[in-house]
């Protein structure tokens, strides 16, 4: 029996429905959608992104225009030397630093070096008139007066004794008077002695019976007047880091009123207590200061090397973006007009570049400038 034309015409339009059924479904497999009428191509060159904004893969093209806005160069690696950060403060080496002052009570009657003066060591620093140097010296001329009167009596006594006209008890006594007096002089000497008279000085004090109250504060190195208070220079860094320092390792060391200038020097006590409230471990270096530019008190910023130099990929600064959610990004072309976001972990700083610990590799093309305004773009587009 002969189909009706009906049915003939259902069967060919129910095909024919399939058919753009089956179109449909493979396009959408294969392009994520149905085609758009007008519009031939999945996408356009413009500022829309490829993916969404939180994706790190996302991507811009940019257009010719839009293109002299970004700087592009190849990924080079770096060396980096492996150090930490550290704050502190400036302040004068206890090594090299001592506290001038005298020990006995007396009058300042001379100064003859102010703060900030450069001295040399012996150099006077002051003098004061010392009631007990004056004691002291007063004794020493007895002294002497007293060895000098038991010399001469002994010396008569041994003529008397030769001829018997005294006893062996009086020769005797008169030896032991002279030993007596001959050690009262040497303690008188070494009384003076040490408020710092030289022998020559003492010398003269017996030869002319005439005691000298003044008492002369030498300079006991070559430094320059400070404050009477002298401590090391510090620097705190965290527990953490502790077991990465040691005595010897160098650092350089920057301060707010020479910013442009490095101070160099080497760690001298790395502190063995950890601060219970800070976390923090004290660590003391001696800093180069030849022009005496740098005061107690300064605060610092301080750099200290723990290893040798590490040789890694590194972008320039204006390459690397601190997205909003704290994630370092960069900007990853391959043709010179497509640009994808990438995530990196970022290390030390360096002469300008940043040191890239994963993320990129070395020859990668990378936006060196116009990393802000790429994402910026991103930003933008995704907000529409």
């Amino acid at each position: 029996m002969a189909p009706s034309p009906i049915n003939s015409r259902t069967s060919a339009a129910i095909a024919a429905a399939l058919f753009v059924l089956v179109i449909v479904l493979y396009w959408a497999s294969h392009f994520g959608g149905p085609p758009q009428g007008g519009s031939g191509a999945p996408g356009t060159r413009g500022n829309a992104p490829s993916a969404a904004a939180g994706d790190q893969q996302a991507s811009i093209d940019l257009s010719d225009t839009q293109l002299s806005a970004v700087k592009v160069e190849p990924v080079a690696e770096h060396d980096f030397p492996r150090n930490k950060e550290a704050v502190g403060s400036i302040d004068f080496n206890e090594e090299l630093s001592v506290q001038v002052f005298t020990p006995y009570a007396g009058r300042i009657i001379g100064l003859f070096a102010s703060v900030g003066d450069d001295v040399k060591k012996g150099q006077t620093l002051f003098t004061i008139d010392s009631p007990d140097l004056l004691s002291a010296e007063s004794t020493l001329i007895a002294a002497a007066g007293v060895l000098q009167m038991t010399t001469r009596n002994l010396a008569r006594l041994k003529e008397l004794y030769t001829t018997r006209a005294v006893s062996q008890r009086d020769f005797d006594q008169g030896i032991s008077d002279q030993q007596t007096a001959e050690g009262n002089l040497r303690a008188g000497r070494d009384a003076v002695r040490l408020f710092g008279k030289t022998n020559e000085e003492i010398d003269r004090i017996i030869a002319e019976r005439k005691a000298d109250p003044t008492l002369v504060v030498p300079c006991p190195i070559d430094g320059r007047v400070t404050a009477r208070n002298a401590a090391p220079g510090l620097a705190n860094v965290a527990e953490n880091d502790s077991p990465a320092f040691q005595v010897g390792q160098p650092l350089q060391v920057t301060v707010g009123a020479f910013p442009d200038r490095l101070f160099d020097g080497k760690i001298t006590t790395v502190g063995s207590i950890v601060d219970p409230n800070t976390r923090r471990v004290l660590v003391r270096s001696e800093i180069k200061n030849p022009q005496h530019e740098l005061r107690s008190g300064m605060f610092a910023n301080f750099t200290i090397y723990v290893g040798a130099s590490v040789r890694s990929p590194a972008v320039p600064l204006g390459g690397v973006v601190r997205e909003g959610d704290g994630t370092q990004t960069i900007w990853v072309t391959a043709d010179r007009r497509r640009f994808m976001r990438r995530t990196v972990t970022i290390g030390e700083q360096r002469d300008g570049y940043r040191q890239i610990l994963d993320g990129v590799h070395p020859g990668e093309l990378v936006a060196t400038e116009g990393a802000i305004f790429l994402s910026n773009m991103l930003a933008t587009a995704s907000a529409r």
